[in-house]
């Protein structure tokens, strides 16, 4: 999800850059909403567990995409999927490009060498605009432009109303790089004593569901949104936050994406391997001790890190949290 959320600032710039263009993106039915506010998009669902699944199916899907007139082909992905769709595009003779991941300088940084140098690499959101200059389409991301506003759902606009809303999105897909909930807990009790704000829970699943009622019925003005709306619902609500706090996850990429100041707070991963949300300071970046953990980062995703490495989360400071979240109120 994160990965789609970094290609909407691209693609927004690449629409607004080039008045000429049209896009069609390919990509998983769930993620549609991400898409429904940019103009000259189309979306292509492929059926992945039917029709256009396994080695035929890819034909199927390029057979079907074929169809569609393109001029270009731009693989944001890079999988093994995307690959064989490219190549089928090669061989009809459509220009295409891939993105470069950087795994070697990537596979550099996470490596568990004391004496390894900590120096950023080329942003994600660079790396997709990378494949659109290749395909002759220069794009300037520091270029800005306007997001529109949704309207708040019914189903929280009068608990919310005329209040600055802070959105927390603690978890991700590895413990590594999940707030622990004793931090939880104490962000959520300093950040709920602030004058006029609601601070609204995102996540998923039973488990987060769980902790996120636990809260909340210690609060009056704190919210989780887990089973509440659909994921357009929660994109319309990520829209109006003042500020929103997450982890290294997708959650973050989406408030970015809507122009949303985001605060990240990092565990086993960094922001110099190029996933910080787009055009977020650094000083918006909460990171462990260094000194205490210098192997961090140890790897690219959150998956792999050593003993004992869980516990750098001990020396994140909510204080400093708090105050940067203060200065978007």
């Amino acid at each position: 999800m994160g990965d789609v959320a970094m290609t909407m600032p691209v693609l927004r710039a690449l629409l607004d850059q080039h008045p000429n263009v049209k896009i069609t993106v390919v990509t998983r039915s769930f993620f549609s909403p991400f898409f429904d506010d940019l103009d000259r998009v189309s979306i292509f669902c492929p059926d992945l567990k039917g029709k256009h699944e396994g080695f035929w199916g890819l034909f199927g899907l390029h057979k079907e995409l074929l169809r569609l007139n393109i001029d270009y082909v731009a693989d944001l992905h890079n999988v093994l999927r995307s690959k064989g769709l490219v190549g089928l595009f090669k061989l009809k003779g459509y220009k295409s490009y891939q993105i470069d991941k950087g795994r070697k300088e990537k596979k550099e940084l996470t490596s568990l060498n004391q004496n390894k140098k900590l120096v950023p690499l080329k942003s994600t959101h660079e790396r997709y605009a990378d494949v659109f200059r290749k395909l002759g389409f220069p794009i300037n991301l520091s270029q800005s432009y306007i997001v529109p506003q949704k309207s708040i759902p019914t189903y929280i606009k009068k608990d919310v109303e005329k209040r600055k809303l802070i959105g927390i999105a603690p978890f991700a897909a590895y413990e590594s790089k999940s707030l622990p909930e004793t931090k939880l807990n104490e962000l959520i009790e300093v950040l709920s004593s602030l004058n006029n704000v609601s601070i609204l829970l995102f996540g998923g699943g039973n488990d987060q569901k769980k902790v996120f009622e636990s809260i909340e019925s210690k609060y009056n003005n704190v919210h989780s949104l887990i089973k509440k709306g659909s994921f357009k619902e929660e994109l319309d609500i990520i829209t109006n936050l003042d500020v929103m706090v997450s982890m290294d996850s997708g959650n973050g990429h989406m408030a970015a994406m809507y122009d949303v100041p985001v605060i990240t707070i990092w565990g086993v991963t960094h922001p110099y391997l190029g996933f910080t949300p787009f055009k977020q300071p650094l000083e918006n970046q909460i990171l462990p001790d260094l000194e205490q953990f210098p192997l961090i980062p140890t790897s690219v995703y959150g998956k792999d890190y050593p003993e004992g490495y869980l516990n750098c989360f001990d020396t994140i400071n909510i204080n400093n949290i708090v105050n940067q979240v203060k200065k978007y109120l």
